[in-house]
């Protein structure tokens, strides 16, 4: 079964470069992570940890990498997650999820990862199903597909750039059952690389989202915030695009700080972190749950796991142009700003 689906990973890969090689000459900033990130959630929706979507997914992602004469490879790590039934009985679901690592080599030893998880939510409970959260039609165009596609496009553009840095690329997954991926990323790294990584960037749901938010971890020290969130902020501007920073609305998460995803894994561990994201921390219970404002397209303002809202139909139809418009906004910063941070000559 696992040859036959690698075939189709193949096929699937090689109909996507015949499509895909006439855009990627285009200097359009975003074209390349809007094509991508299209690509990802509609041709693999269901991308639950350690299912087939998943493992085609972070197939094609690792396949990509190689096109850009990148060395990488894909790592499987175990992962388990409890699931409720209705009767109240719980078990635990045991499942082994896969991951694509490319490197940039640098000229120095320390490295910069930009990472984004490529899973969709696996329902948890009887409840979940019920409400058409997650499962096998899911497409995630927002969460996560979004974030790769923009990390896909970065790795494409920084493919020929000699840095004095190495910027590592990951597609995680695991993250939607508890940052799993980004557990075994941190755990597998040796306490030289630990010490010698100066900034994880994290990429994930930048299209359903008011507007961007560039947030730092909680141990990451004042000097980097300036050099990474501010810096965003100061070429978001100058674009004229509306980005912010986390107010502090909610005294659970300080100013100018993320949550819940892979980048807390390693501020946790002290490694500095810059969180990109949409969506609009005044509103709900300002803890970004809530993306926009509540509207018959969205009747909660966010479109978290849904598969009625979280696919490119339903956006495109409601959110017209948003795809490619903030695909584009979030390349022109970062493009910039990752430049300047790995020292690129």
């Amino acid at each position: 079964m696992f040859s036959a689906l690698r075939r189709s990973a193949s096929w699937l890969v090689l109909g996507f470069f015949c499509s895909f090689s006439t855009l990627a000459n285009t200097p359009e900033p975003g074209a390349i992570a809007s094509a991508q990130a299209r690509h990802i959630a509609t041709v693999f929706p269901g991308r639950m940890t350690g299912t087939p979507a998943e493992m085609l997914a972070v197939e094609y992602v690792h396949q990509q990498f190689l096109k850009w004469g990148y060395k990488s490879n894909t790592r499987l790590f175990p992962a388990s997650y409890l699931y409720s039934r209705r009767d109240g009985e719980k078990y635990k679901q045991h499942v082994t999820g896969s991951m694509a690592i490319a490197m940039h080599k640098g000229s120095s030893p320390q490295q910069i990862i930009i990472m984004a998880h490529v899973d969709t939510y696996a329902p948890l409970s009887d409840n979940d199903c019920d409400k058409n959260l997650g499962g096998l039609s899911l497409q995630g165009i927002d969460d996560n597909a979004s974030g790769v596609g923009v990390m896909l496009e970065l790795a494409e553009r920084f493919k020929d750039t000699p840095t004095r840095y190495s910027i590592r690329f990951i597609a995680t997954s695991g993250e939607e059952e508890g940052m799993l991926g980004a557990q075994d990323i941190l755990q597998r790294m040796p306490l030289s690389e630990r010490k010698n990584t100066l900034l994880v960037i994290n990429l994930d749901s930048l299209i359903t989202g008011e507007r961007l938010y560039f947030n730092n971890g909680k141990n990451t020290p004042v000097a980097v915030r300036k050099l990474t969130r501010d810096r965003a902020l100061s070429i978001a501007h100058q674009h004229g695009i509306a980005a912010s920073t986390n107010p502090e609305l909610n005294p659970r998460f300080p100013h100018a700080t993320g949550c819940c995803n892979d980048a807390d894994v390693f501020d946790n561990a002290g490694i500095p972190i810059l969180s990109v994201e949409a969506a609009d921390w005044t509103r709900g219970n300002k803890d970004d749950a809530q993306k926009r404002a509540r509207n018959k397209a969205l009747p909660k303002g966010e479109s978290w796991h849904s598969v009625q809202y979280d696919n490119v139909p339903h956006l495109d139809k409601w959110l017209p142009g948003q795809i490619e418009a903030r695909s584009r906004d979030v390349v022109r910063i970062m493009l910039p700003l990752v430049r300047e941070l790995a020292k690129a000559g």
